[in-house]
């Protein structure tokens, strides 16, 4: 019988407090992100999009440039999951009709946010994904440091985080 090599695992991932989710509301733009297959097109300016709906969901609106100029979007839809200041919800971008299906919802959880609601973190509970997104295109050096250290410590891996360039 082998042994295994115990790898540390880093402690569940915690969200913030509370979202007061009509403050999220508006435009976020992508600063920092995990590479990911569904953003791969993408070169700079990408941004998010969000809405509040008349049923209490939320649409989302994903832009960004692709590499031949063109602006190319997606159109979603979030979902909060529990109490009425969760920082956890669900997002497809899947089409309405699929909705019903769990496997077109993705955890988006905010992990971090400042208390002006200018700076975010998202990630889920696997720490697969990790967007870093702002109000505007530019964030200080030392408040993007300051969170760089706060997701650190939150067992990140910040050497797989890629800067998202904006024009």
């Amino acid at each position: 019988m082998g042994t295994a090599m115990a790898h540390a695992q880093p402690t569940a991932l915690q969200p913030i407090a509370s979202l007061d989710v009509p403050r999220y509301m508006g435009t976020w733009y992508e600063i920092a992100k995990y590479p990911n297959t569904f953003q791969k097109k993408c070169v700079r300016n990408t941004r998010a999009d969000y809405q509040a709906q008349p049923d209490g969901s939320v649409q989302v609106l994903n832009r960004c440039v692709t590499a031949d100029g063109q602006t190319t979007e997606a159109l979603g839809a979030a979902r909060q999951v529990g109490a009425v200041n969760s920082p956890k919800l669900q997002v497809r971008f899947a089409p309405a009709w699929l909705s019903f299906l769990p496997m077109v919802w993705g955890d988006y959880w905010v992990i971090d946010l400042d208390p002006q609601y200018q700076l975010v973190a998202v990630s889920e509970p696997k720490r697969e994904y990790l967007w870093v997104l702002s109000r505007s295109p530019k964030v200080e050096p030392a408040t993007y440091q300051a969170l760089l250290t706060r997701l650190g410590q939150q067992g990140f891996d910040l050497k797989r985080l890629e800067l998202s360039p904006q024009e």
